[in-house]
């Protein structure tokens, strides 16, 4: 798979996993503006994420300003996003089955193409949905967020992706 649209996904919160909130009293709305505090920005990630064998896609509240307030922080491209704009309020949020606001939204996205989605919003309802509702192979793979992406998360996800 070397076409970049056959390439299997992976979608990035930023919050949390690319930038580590520093204790409880940090976390904020998912609607708030993007802070791209330079305290919590770590340069190597872009580089480890552009070594994994896979297509970038930012999954975040930060929409496409999270290609001009953090990618050039840490030496990423300009990726493409889900544009949550285009979903109404109630596909994004499902209380009745505990899902995260993204769920949905990332499996249409994916369109049944193989994807990894980190995020420190997933829950155990979140891998059940994405289970039983997208047909390709699929990680799912909860961050914590005061912690952020380690090298196991990077080991995990290029031994996932290099498994397909």
């Amino acid at each position: 798979m070397t076409d970049a649209t056959e390439q299997p996904l992976l979608f990035l919160d930023v919050d949390g996993p690319l930038l580590p909130f520093g204790g409880p009293e940090d976390i904020l709305p998912w609607d708030c503006e993007p802070d791209p505090d330079p305290e919590r920005i770590r340069p190597e990630l872009g580089e480890k994420l552009t070594r994994l064998p896979c297509r970038l896609v930012w999954a975040t509240g930060w929409r496409d300003r999270a290609n001009t307030e953090l990618a050039p922080y840490i030496g990423l491209p300009q990726l493409p996003f889900i544009d949550w704009r285009q979903y109404s309020f109630a596909e994004l949020d499902d209380d009745r089955l505990g899902l995260c606001w993204k769920t949905r939204a990332v499996v249409q996205w994916a369109a049944g193409r193989p994807f990894a989605w980190v995020d420190d919003e997933i829950t155990d309802a979140d891998l059940e949905w994405v289970a039983a509702n997208h047909h390709a192979p699929a990680l799912v793979h909860p961050i914590a967020e005061h912690v952020g992406l380690t090298d196991a998360d990077f080991e995990t996800l290029d031994a996932w992706f290099r498994a397909l």
